[in-house]
């Protein structure tokens, strides 16, 4: 299968390393030059959980025209410039490409449909960990689950196609959900539970819950997005959020979140996608956000001090 990999930061390595290590075509397309240049020079390294090595058959570069059309385009930039990733790189897609965005937070969905039709989006999640230690080198730092779906939660014989390419490249486990959207939300919900703790805090995942004050603010803005996601017609697969949160927490406790690595260097967080969205959404429903108000003021706070 031809695969591109929009936004080639720490998961996007990861998904593309493994893809074209089972043998896909498989092109970077990023604007990171330093990293662009190591990969096609020496290759891509990978350490970690899923052992040490350089992945040499993959072509990366920062102009699309190169790439040409493809029969996958899986979208891994940063929430905050969804809309520029698109339609910097259309020429990558085609008529009969399948666009599968496994970004973090709400709005990366409809920014997509701005440039691509509707029927040629699907989503997903993941819970791989990734680190990107520098140009062409990144760390595994955790393995997990991508669960991948229709939009309108028919199994296809496309998405069973491209769940069964995930499994060759050995991403497992690797699942096909009927309740995408569902999955997109709990994933969000521990985000707005985790992430701008972290951030403002500067703790790692699993410290939030040594805190009763941060554990209990945390549970306050999970409460809040559970209902903004009922409000919003959502169905949850993990009804209780809050629990699921602290599970999350614990189990990553030795991570650095993706929000306080972008405080941590000095770069733009996707906090308008997480606790934002959840402010706007429930603007929405007339449901009142508080809490996820103030996350959101003090993560931009954290920005402005830059």
């Amino acid at each position: 299968m031809k695969v591109v990999i929009i936004g080639a930061g720490a998961m996007g390595s990861i998904y593309g390393g493994f893809l074209a290590e089972a043998g896909n075509e498989v092109y970077f397309l990023d604007v990171f030059q330093e990293h662009i240049d190591n990969i096609n020079k020496d290759g891509l390294w990978i350490e970690g959980t899923s052992g040490d090595r350089y992945i040499k058959n993959i072509r990366a570069t920062s102009d699309p025209s190169e790439v040409g059309v493809v029969d996958l385009a899986i979208v891994f930039v940063k929430s905050t410039i969804t809309d520029l990733a698109i339609k910097s790189n259309q020429a990558v897609i085609g008529e009969n490409t399948v666009v599968l965005t496994l970004q973090n937070g709400l709005g990366n969905i409809e920014k997509i449909k701005t440039v691509v039709k509707e029927g040629q989006i699907i989503s997903g999640t993941t819970s791989h960990g990734a680190n990107l230690l520098g140009p062409g080198r990144v760390k595994h730092a955790g393995h997990g689950a991508t669960v991948i779906g229709e939009l309108n939660g028919e199994t296809t014989d496309r998405i069973k196609k491209i769940a069964d390419v995930f499994r060759d490249a050995k991403l497992e486990p690797v699942s096909v959900s009927d309740n995408v959207m569902g999955l997109i939300w709990d994933k969000l919900l521990v985000n707005v539970g985790i992430n701008p703790m972290t951030a403002i805090t500067g703790l790692k995942n699993g410290e939030i819950l040594d805190y009763p004050e941060l554990e209990s603010l945390a549970e306050e803005a999970v409460n809040e997005a559970m209902l903004v996601a009922d409000a919003s017609g959502i169905t949850l697969e993990t009804p209780d959020a809050v629990t699921h949160f602290k599970e999350i927490s614990r189990v990553t406790g030795e991570n650095v979140s993706s929000m306080l690595s972008d405080v941590i260097n000095k770069r733009r967080t996707e906090i308008d996608n997480i606790n934002g969205a959840i402010v706007r959404e429930g603007e929405k429903h007339n449901i009142k956000t508080p809490v996820n108000a103030l996350l959101t003021r003090l993560v931009k706070l954290k920005e402005e001090q830059y």
